[in-house]
């Protein structure tokens, strides 16, 4: 859509929404321990919807808040937590407005780097888009992220989430280049992807969390709103999640192992997430609601 407004024009609507953002949220402080970031580029998108974003504003979440991770089976909304992570295709919008009206925040869930045949957009993925199956996870491929079209049914992805209302997102498999994905993907393309994410996140106004991809986590702390980790104890890697915990970003880590499941082994995992200001649950790999324990 066209923007017909003066550059001059723009920035005084600009600092009007500013200022009114900043009256309505009582000088920037979120009730739920999140904060509130404002956003004063105005960035141009690759998404037909959103060709021209004014300044907006995005919660990020505390370092302190705790958390919920569902991906599959029945919901249970009905945890001690600040933010629940479900998915953004099948969570019901009731679902996610419950939870706003609750005072909850909702990160919503989609894989980034990896097509799944079982998706709505799905057929949108052409041939050339696609590499190797994932390892160990029927129907998926790995993504052409240096794709322009892979881009845009990212980008209509992030729209759809700003339509339900999710506060932010989760985008996985952002780290196929240290896997085996058939396609030329590098370091250097993995980080441009990256940073796509992140600039078309911020640009609706929507947090965003950097999944995994540890070996990039010192170079994408500075993009990313939080971060999400899975097994970082498991595997001796959650020293690196200093660069955001240091900046005061939130870090969200699930540990899968059923050797957590004893009570005693869980006291010295959660001793060390608490030392690390780490935000940690243990849950059933599925991302089901048959069991969850949570170190806060």
């Amino acid at each position: 859509m066209q923007n017909n407004q003066s550059m001059g024009g723009l920035a005084r609507l600009a600092a009007a929404v500013a200022v009114a953002t900043l009256a309505a949220c009582g000088g920037g402080g979120d009730d739920d321990g999140g904060s509130v970031v404002r956003v004063s580029e105005v960035a141009a998108t690759t998404s037909k919807s959103t060709a021209s974003v004014l300044p907006t504003t995005r919660w990020m979440p505390a370092v302190t808040d705790t958390w919920q991770l569902q991906l599959q089976g029945r919901l249970n909304t009905s945890y001690n937590a600040v933010v629940f992570d479900f998915d953004l295709f099948d969570t019901p919008q009731s679902t996610i407005d419950t939870l706003k009206s609750q005072g909850k925040r909702v990160v919503c869930y989609f894989s980034a780097g990896s097509s799944e045949n079982w998706r709505s957009d799905y057929s949108q993925f052409t041939a050339a888009d696609q590499g190797n199956p994932l390892d160990g996870w029927a129907g998926e491929r790995w993504l052409d992220t240096r794709s322009a079209n892979v881009r845009r049914i990212m980008t209509a992805r992030m729209d759809l989430a700003k339509s339900k209302g999710c506060d932010g997102i989760d985008p996985d498999n952002v780290d196929g280049y240290t896997n085996n994905p058939g396609l030329p993907l590098t370091a250097a393309t993995q980080l441009d992807y990256n940073r796509f994410l992140a600039t078309e996140a911020h640009a609706r106004g929507l947090a965003i969390g950097l999944k995994n991809d540890i070996d990039q986590v010192s170079q994408l702390a500075g993009d990313f709103d939080f971060a999400v980790n899975e097994q970082c104890f498991q595997y001796n890697e959650c020293g690196v999640y200093a660069a955001f915990t240091t900046q005061g970003k939130a870090v969200f880590n699930v540990e899968y192992a059923t050797k957590w499941k004893d009570a005693t082994r869980r006291a010295t995992l959660c001793a060390k997430a608490q030392a690390l200001n780490l935000r940690t649950l243990v849950l059933p790999l599925k991302l089901n609601d048959n069991f969850r324990y949570t170190c806060d």
